[in-house]
């Protein structure tokens, strides 16, 4: 919740899983969570990063790194 000022307020802010929209819950010990780092044309870390919530019944079903790699090519971070 954002108070007047449009800060946000809130002691806790659930994860969701980025492939399934989902809530993860706190007994979901299997979730991950990956920052993945955006380069410059050189190569070398800008100082920027992308983070991808998989949940543990996503990776359960083997379909994290599939997942993953739709994501990461959706966000433009992963060229196929």
């Amino acid at each position: 919740m954002n108070n007047d000022q449009g800060v946000l307020v809130d002691l806790f802010v659930p994860r969701k899983c980025s492939a399934t929209n989902r809530l993860i819950s706190a007994k979901d010990h299997a979730a991950i969570q990956i920052n993945i780092g955006g380069v410059d044309q050189n190569g070398l870390y800008d100082g920027t990063y992308k983070t991808y919530v998989i949940s543990g019944k996503v990776r359960a079903s083997a379909e994290s790194d599939d997942t993953l790699n739709r994501l990461a090519t959706r966000d433009g971070e992963l060229k196929n």
